[in-house]
């Protein structure tokens, strides 16, 4: 298993929350509030400089309103 932040899996997930924030029609600043972050947090989450971990992605699914089922295979799919 490829263990770096640039991994297929791992980019396919920073742009599956991003366009998923984006869709919900959030700012960075506005899904930050909504879990108790900073906008930086949210930035460097979606520039890729950070993981994700489980418990954020729950936060994240229920701040934005995505399928976490739908999130998984999207991320499942991706090559790597």
């Amino acid at each position: 298993m490829e263990k770096t932040l640039r991994s297929a899996r791992q980019v396919e997930l920073v742009r599956f929350l991003t366009e998923a924030r984006i869709t919900a029609g959030l700012t960075q600043s506005e899904l930050a509030e909504k879990i108790g972050e900073h906008q930086s947090f949210i930035a460097r989450l979606e520039s890729g400089q950070r993981r994700i971990d489980v418990v954020e992605v729950v936060a994240l699914a229920e701040a934005i309103g995505f399928d976490l089922h739908a999130m998984i295979d999207h991320v499942k799919a991706a090559q790597g």
